[in-house]
């Protein structure tokens, strides 16, 4: 098995995303990418932290590859979009993939690289691709939030 971490907005749809993808064999939402240890919702949302809403996935790269889940990350969310998806605006709304090995790395920035000369963006991808950091997994209660409250999307 292996990891991934992504952000790209409130992790609650992000989670829904991925949690159902053949290949994916758990998901967990949190916060990373910040200075402080154990935050908190209320600490993220308060800007203080610098950390991202995240999902880490836990994959089988024999069913799923690392190239698909950056496929499906893309797809997700609008990557153009500076700290912000949609109506949540935030630093911790920001789009960043967050690399657990230089394979990864390599395979992320060359992701983004054709999805930018694609053409199929009106503007620049601001997605931030950096060393995978201390991943603090959220409160319970934001964990599999669409399936408990009986809503969510995916792909």
């Amino acid at each position: 098995m292996e990891k991934a971490t992504f952000a790209a907005g409130c992790f609650w749809g992000v989670e829904d995303d991925f949690m159902n993808v053949p290949g994916v064999a758990a998901t967990r939402v949190g916060y990373t990418g910040g200075r402080t240890e154990n935050p908190t919702y209320g600490d993220v949302c308060g800007h203080s932290t610098g950390h991202a809403e995240a999902v880490e996935i836990t994959f089988d790269p024999g069913q799923i590859s690392y190239e698909r889940l950056l496929d499906l990350f893309w797809e997700c969310h609008d990557p153009t979009q500076l700290n912000r998806q949609g109506p949540d605006l935030g630093d911790q709304y920001r789009s960043a993939i967050f690399y657990h090995s230089e394979e990864q790395r390599q395979a992320a920035e060359a992701s983004r690289e054709r999805l930018d000369r694609s053409g199929r963006l009106r503007r620049s991808i601001v997605t931030e691709i950096v060393p995978a950091a201390v991943f603090w997994e959220a409160e319970a209660y934001h964990q599999k939030y669409h399936l408990k409250q009986g809503g969510g999307c995916g792909f």
